[in-house]
């Protein structure tokens, strides 16, 4: 059985049109995390190099080694020769130096360094190849399915592969999983030691936007000339959040531009819509040999939908049951579900469950119920 709830459509009024969305990277992945929504992907799951942006594999593998105690903020790792000597983008460690995680961490988001991720493989793993094969099992793991990790730096290499769906589904984790670390994406500036000011400041454009109506705070940028300018970023406005992952870009520049213009598109041409809230009756389902003749349908959480403002009046709401739903019913059973169908993307699905519970009838109850359905059947047969 099917019941339309032609009364949340009213929960569905928005204001303007919504554009669709060209973008000019050659691979990108735009996600909405509060409801786990894709608003757009383009060459989303090709495994490419992904320069940079790979080291928030790096970073997580040190976020959850936080988490499980087996390392502390003040802990230190040695500098090998190998470290020491890696080229582009530096935190500038030596080898007389025992830099603490909390140091490596700034080195690797705000610096970008290949000699910090280096000392962190090194420190984690024994070696950076033993701790490149670590990742790939953990980002299979976590359900990264196009991703092959050779190095712990994204330093160019024809096997190191990342796909964007990859890196955005890694960045939701990351926020997810830590947020007191992730806080630390937000920082715009750090040097070791003093050393080399000119390599002191973040790379991600976001952070220096302070647009007022969103506010920018991760998370890695990435450029090879292979992979052009890349960027895994998020932004959060009025509590919801997007993450996207973008490549392929031909300067800086275009990548800035690129990002904003994303981030706005994301925020201005879809609207979140709270059809449901946590606690309240859906609506009533008829109840077969119980106590009592409906049962009240309600969800645990909520539901909340993201809509594209442009196909408001094509959204269909419904609920869908076997029905009538027979007794004994016990409160929190899953009897029904929330389908909520958007014209071009997969439909949201949420459980609906008893409010009550429902005591099987005794005999007498039982009796007039089967009086009732024969009743039922008997007029359905006249009318049919």
């Amino acid at each position: 059985m099917r019941a339309f709830l032609i009364w949340l459509a009213a929960a569905l009024a928005l204001a303007a049109p919504a554009r669709a969305f060209e973008t000019a990277a050659t691979s990108a992945w735009v996600y909405d995390v509060a409801t786990g929504t894709v608003l757009m992907e383009k060459n989303a799951d090709v495994p490419l190099p992904p320069a940079s942006m790979s080291k928030l594999m790096t970073l997580t593998m040190l976020f959850e080694a936080l988490h499980d105690g087996r390392y502390t903020m003040e802990s230190t790792f040695p500098v090998s020769v190998k470290a020491w000597r890696m080229g582009g983008s530096k935190m500038f460690v030596e080898p007389a130096d025992r830099p603490s995680v909390e140091d490596l961490i700034h080195g690797i988001i705000v610096n970008s360094g290949n000699d910090a991720c280096v000392v962190v493989a090194e420190g984690m793993a024994g070696s950076e190849e033993a701790f490149a094969r670590q990742m790939t099992e953990r980002a299979a793991q976590l359900g990264m399915t196009q991703t092959n990790l050779t190095n712990s730096s994204g330093w160019p290499d024809p096997e190191h592969r990342m796909s964007m769906h990859d890196l955005g589904v890694l960045a939701a984790y990351m926020i997810r999983e830590f947020p007191e670390l992730y806080e630390k994406f937000a920082m715009t500036e750090y040097t070791y030691k003093g050393r080399v000011p000119s390599n002191a400041n973040n790379r991600n454009p976001l952070l220096r936007l302070g647009t007022g109506e969103w506010t920018a705070d991760g998370l890695k940028t990435g450029h090879t000339q292979e992979a052009g300018y890349g960027l895994v970023g998020s932004a959060i406005q009025d509590g919801r959040r997007v993450v996207f992952v973008i490549s392929g870009l031909e300067s800086e520049r275009a990548r800035a531009e690129e990002s904003e213009r994303i981030v706005n598109w994301a925020f201005r041409d879809f609207a979140m819509n709270r059809l449901v809230p946590a606690g309240e009756t859906v609506l009533e389902a008829p109840v077969w040999l119980g106590t009592e003749t409906r049962v009240g349908l309600t969800t645990e959480n909520g539901v909340n939908v993201l809509v594209p403002i442009a196909l408001r009046d094509q959204v269909r709401v419904e609920v869908v049951y076997d029905g009538p739903i027979p007794a004994p019913i016990a409160q929190g059973d899953e009897v029904a579900r929330l389908v909520v169908t958007v014209p071009g993307r997969p439909d949201t699905v949420t459980p609906l469950l008893a409010a009550s519970d429902v005591p099987e009838a005794g005999f007498v109850g039982r009796l007039r119920g089967a009086v009732m359905q024969l009743g039922q059947r008997a007029i359905s047969a006249v009318t049919g």
